[in-house]
């Protein structure tokens, strides 16, 4: 089980606190620091210093770190057009030395774009904006060099585009989709993705996503079918006092993320939630680390978690 921790950035946190807690995950041992792709604080929160853009922080982490793998859970499609995205994507890659990895998804919070004049379409549209993005990127990133890329679609259009620059990763970063969707979802990560990430489900809902999504793999002749993940929130501490201590500072109730999947507890219970997790399918884990401030349970992780697991 690889662990990746995954940020939350909209929630209250500026450039420096990223780059804190992404260097301490790379010097711990981590497989990833990931961060999600909002504009405005979630549950009432003020949201303080101010919403960062996640490809302007990716880039700034990569000539930051090293070793550790960089990327979004997720992009929004909403957000950018398909072809500065690959661009982007591309050079947060070369800037990396081949680190980084693309969540994308179709978007979702309505409040976020209404808040900074961003179009926010119906659902089904929405989820052909990804469909054609997926396509796109792929597309420009895997065009051979001195070859052009054209494409048609409903709402994206792309007339003879050099299709540069090509990341470092050949043949192109590893595309992440996931979500719930019963079908769409399956259809584009069998289709597309490298990895597919169960978000913040009961793990016993997990292995039926998995599932789903290998059916959508073999339904299209895809032999090999993407990896699988999942996230979920994270709280653990050394005693049950040091957990609901925890809790409270990230304004949770343990049962309750427990009851929800949350990798929650004390180490070694916490190896037991991750070996469900394994059983289900998941071969990466993201831990979602809310209070960006406690470093010391990012170390108590590492240091008596990561350890057990095989």
């Amino acid at each position: 089980m690889r662990l990746v921790i995954f940020t939350e950035p909209q929630q209250g946190a500026g450039y420096d606190d990223l780059l804190r807690v992404a260097q301490l995950a790379e010097e711990a041992g981590y497989d990833g620091f990931f961060r999600s792709d909002h504009y405005l604080a979630m549950g009432g929160g003020d949201g303080l210093p101010g919403p960062t853009d996640a490809w302007v922080t990716l880039a700034g982490l990569a000539v930051q770190t090293s070793r550790i793998r960089l990327g979004t859970l997720v992009t929004s499609a909403t957000f950018r057009l398909p072809g500065p995205l690959a661009i982007s994507v591309a050079q947060v890659d070369a800037m990396s030395g081949g680190r980084v990895e693309l969540g994308l998804g179709g978007g979702w919070f309505e409040a976020e774009h209404t808040g900074y004049g961003i179009p926010f379409p119906p659902l089904g549209e929405r989820f052909d904006r990804l469909e054609e993005q997926l396509e796109i990127v792929t597309g420009l990133w895997t065009t051979p060099l001195g070859e052009r890329y054209s494409f048609d679609g409903k709402h994206y259009q792309l007339v003879d585009s050099p299709a540069l620059p090509k990341p470092v990763q050949s043949p192109r970063p590893p595309i992440i989709v996931g979500g719930a969707g019963k079908k769409r979802t399956p259809a584009l990560a069998a289709r597309y993705a490298d990895e597919f990430n169960a978000p913040f489900a009961k793990i016993e809902d997990v292995s039926g996503m998995v599932d789903r999504v290998r059916e959508a793999s073999a339904a299209i002749g895809r032999t090999s079918p993407p990896s699988f993940s999942a996230a979920a929130v994270l709280c653990v501490g050394r005693d049950d006092a040091e957990v609901a201590r925890r809790a409270a500072a990230i304004g949770r109730e343990v049962e309750e993320m427990r009851g929800n999947g949350g990798v929650v507890g004390t180490p070694d219970q916490v190896v037991d939630t991750l070996g469900r997790y394994a059983e289900a399918g998941a071969t990466r884990m993201y831990l979602q680390a809310l209070d960006l401030s406690d470093l010391d349970q990012i170390e108590l992780v590492a240091s008596a978690v990561a350890p057990q697991l095989s």
